[in-house]
């Protein structure tokens, strides 16, 4: 809403006589506002006729009014340039042809050399109605645009010795070079650019889809080499345990075995020890004889 009241406020404070913010404003009686010293500047030129009139309504008076300044008329036009120079930081290019605060400039003009605000703009066209002079968006530096050798605009182009000309160095330095204007040699650089762009475009969404491809590929490869290895593994493991399996089986073998043996000694051992204490000699005999054998 401020925005909106300060653009109304930019429209009502400037004078219609220069065009530009007022400065010492004065109302006079038909109720229009002027800067004090172009009414002055305008009645001085009715002093002859001593019949003075408005610049906007043309009402007459006479005698030749006071003037005296709106004061607060003037405050408004301080508060508006106050918040203009609060935004001069914004990077806009500024208009050459207004007088007090700078505006931002609209459009430039490449035969006049200089940039121009909405206001100074109609101005402009108004002087120069039927006239073709190349209006363009601003630029910010305009005089990068003329060859200050020959003080004229550089809107040829030299393929030869690739570089921006005016008409004067065709005629003078570049006449048997191969030149085309400055907006052809844009659209054919452009027409380049745009598909050295669009190759590296290509190239970059190649390499990128190669990428994504070997990305794939490795995944595949790495998810290959766990299954793989879960596989050794699994098989280790069932192998190892297959080799205790059959160790502890060994080992219970062996043990009973062994334990078999010591219990047929024993018995053997028994039963020797039973003989021995017979007293029957003729069964001690017969016995000990079927042992040896």
């Amino acid at each position: 809403m401020a925005e909106a009241s300060i653009s109304v406020d930019q429209d009502q404070l400037s004078c219609s006589v220069c065009l530009d913010l007022m400065k010492d404003p004065v109302t006079i009686s038909c109720g229009h506002t002027f800067c004090m010293r172009c009414i002055s500047g305008c009645w001085d030129e009715e002093d002859w006729k001593r019949i003075y009139s408005c610049p906007q309504c043309r009402q007459t008076f006479s005698p030749r009014p006071d003037l005296c300044k709106y004061v607060a008329f003037a405050k408004t036009v301080e508060k508006l340039k106050k918040t203009r120079l609060q935004a001069a930081g914004s990077g806009d290019v500024q208009c050459d042809s207004c007088s007090e605060i700078k505006q931002r400039a609209v459009k430039s003009c490449l035969e006049c050399r200089i940039c121009f605000c909405q206001i100074h703009l109609e101005q402009h066209e108004n002087l120069f109605r039927g006239q073709k002079h190349n209006l363009m968006d601003t630029i910010e530096r305009l005089q990068e645009l003329i060859w200050p050798q020959h003080d004229e605009l550089l809107d040829m182009y030299c393929c030869t010795d690739q570089s921006c000309i005016c008409m004067m160095c065709l005629v003078e330095e570049h006449n048997n070079h191969v030149t085309v204007s400055a907006a052809a040699a844009r659209s054919e650089k452009q027409r380049h650019l745009e598909k050295k762009q669009r190759e590296i475009i290509q190239q970059r969404e190649k390499e990128l889809q190669e990428l994504r491809t070997a990305v794939a590929s490795h995944k595949r490869s790495a998810q290959t080499a766990v299954e793989d290895s879960e596989r050794v593994f699994t098989q280790l493991i069932c192998s190892v345990e297959k080799c205790h399996s059959e160790v502890k089986q060994l080992i219970r073998d062996q043990e009973r075995a062994v334990m078999n043996q010591a219990e047929e000694q024993l018995e053997r051992l028994k039963e020797m020890i039973e003989l021995s204490e017979t007293p029957d000699h003729v069964h001690f005999l017969q016995v000990t004889d079927l042992l040896k054998h």
